[in-house]
């Protein structure tokens, strides 16, 4: 590996050093989420999810001081517009009867205010044992994505390019969810969701640069081109449709990011995240570690047998 590095092209050593990069923060994502761990929300965690309007504008630090001066709990306020609220009571202070009186003491508060003149639209509570459930099928539906992946990339694929994808696969999945324990960002079923899509974008990705290695290692079975120089064609034929497809969909997800509020802002930084590692990784992971593992031309002989050999050579 050294001295593929020291003596190839500029493409192959970029290619090897994004992998080295990406080898470091997928270890220090796995440290950050046994160490954090994600901040779930009520998705999964239960408690008390309450919406209310305010009969005027008010700024939302304003409204979480007064809230905070009637409530003795945890709770987490967000805005969904510039009079449209919602508010999430963590679990442990939504278990007992003094904590649902505890809810009530600050939703009365806000409705009897005369500067913010609350209107409670819903207040319901959501339990532990529900989203114990959410996560578990949630778990459930990435590892069958997951499990149809491996079994789609087996048939399509030369083994040491399916294995290549599937490990691109992971490390956008391992840092996404590294960078919402850094951040302890709200980890929600929006979340779980954006998680799916990630799969399956980082999935295109990587197909598309395989089948392009896969084509031009078919065409040069007589090795004139060594490996590296076959995956580096490979990339530059692929860079601009994937710049362009990706370009395309970062500016949709940032406006969803951007304009479409708090509920789906988790999923936006998801997917936004997903969409930029997967671009990364299907160059230096998916088309770099086949490498690695001795992908050649020689894969994709086409291998005659002793009798079909001579009945080629009769004139």
């Amino acid at each position: 590996m050294l001295n593929t590095f020291l003596k190839g092209e500029k493409g192959t050593r970029l290619r090897f050093i994004g992998m080295l990069l990406s080898a470091i923060l997928v270890l220090l994502s796995v440290f950050t989420l046994t160490q954090k761990g994600l901040n779930f929300g009520l998705d999964f965690t239960g408690g008390y999810l309450t919406e209310f309007t305010t009969s005027q504008s008010v700024e939302l630090k304003e409204l979480q001081s007064f809230i905070a001066k009637n409530h003795n709990g945890e709770f987490e306020l967000t805005a969904q517009g510039n009079s449209h609220f919602q508010l999430r009571e963590a679990p442990s202070a939504s278990t007992t009867s003094t904590a649902a009186a505890n809810s009530l003491d600050w939703q009365s508060a806000v409705t009897q205010n005369d500067d913010i003149n609350a209107q409670v639209l819903s207040s319901a509570y959501i339990g532990s044992q529900v989203g114990d459930e959410l996560f578990d099928q949630g778990c459930l539906a990435m590892f069958a994505a997951m499990i149809a992946v491996m079994i789609y990339l087996a048939v399509r694929f030369e083994w040491r390019l399916a294995v290549g994808s599937v490990v691109a696969l992971v490390h956008d999945l391992i840092l996404v969810l590294g960078l919402f324990s850094l951040l302890q960002i709200e980890f929600n079923l929006t979340v779980l969701a954006s998680l799916l899509a990630i799969i399956g974008y980082s999935l295109n990705d990587s197909i598309i640069v395989g089948d392009r290695v896969r084509e031009l290692l078919r065409v040069q079975s007589n090795n004139v081109l060594s490996p590296a120089t076959i995956i580096n064609n490979a990339i530059k034929s692929t860079l601009t449709r994937t710049l362009i497809t990706s370009g395309t969909t970062l500016a949709t997800v940032a406006s969803v990011w951007l304009l479409a509020g708090a509920p789906l802002q988790g999923f936006a930084i998801a997917l936004f995240t997903g969409i930029v590692v997967g671009t990364f990784s299907s160059i230096c992971i998916a088309a770099t570690l086949p490498e690695l593992l001795g992908l050649s031309a020689k894969n994709y002989e086409v291998k005659v047998d002793a009798h079909t050999q001579t009945l080629l050579d009769m004139p």
